[in-house]
C-alpha cells in the first residue's frame, strides 16, 4: 500500500517537515532532483511533496506521473515564495476531474 509520504526540495523549505513524520531529500541540483524523484516513485511513496522551484527543473519528470493516481505529486511553496505552480495544478486537476472550473470561476 501507497502510505509513505515524501518532501523533495532545498534544505530551507522542507527541514520542518520531518518534525511531521514525513521523509524529507533535500536537493541543491537539477541531477541530483531528478535521480531522487525517480526513486521515490519506485520506492512505494504515495504522496511526493515537491516544492515549486524543486518542481521548475523537474517539469518532464513530474509531467510522466501527472495520469497516474500513485504516486500523487504535489507542489508547495518553498521558503523563497510561491510561484502560483502549485495552485494552478490543483485548479487545472479539479477542472479536469469535474469538468469545469468549479474553484475559481474563470478568475486565475
Amino acid at each position: 500500500m501507497d502510505n509513505k509520504i515524501a518532501v523533495l526540495g532545498d534544505y530551507d523549505s522542507i527541514y520542518g517537515f520531518a518534525a511531521l513524520g514525513l521523509d524529507t531529500f533535500p536537493v541543491d541540483d537539477p541531477e541530483e532532483a531528478s535521480r531522487i524523484l525517480k526513486s521515490l516513485t519506485s520506492s512505494g511513496y504515495g504522496i511526493i511533496y515537491v516544492t515549486e522551484e524543486t518542481a521548475s527543473v523537474l517539469t518532464k519528470e513530474i509531467a510522466k506521473y501527472r495520469e497516474m493516481m500513485t504516486p500523487a505529486i504535489i507542489l508547495i511553496p518553498g521558503v523563497k515564495g510561491n510561484t502560483g505552480e502549485g495552485l494552478r495544478g490543483v485548479h487545472k486537476s479539479v477542472e479536469q476531474a469535474v469538468g469545469s472550473d468549479i474553484l475559481f470561476n474563470g478568475k486565475d
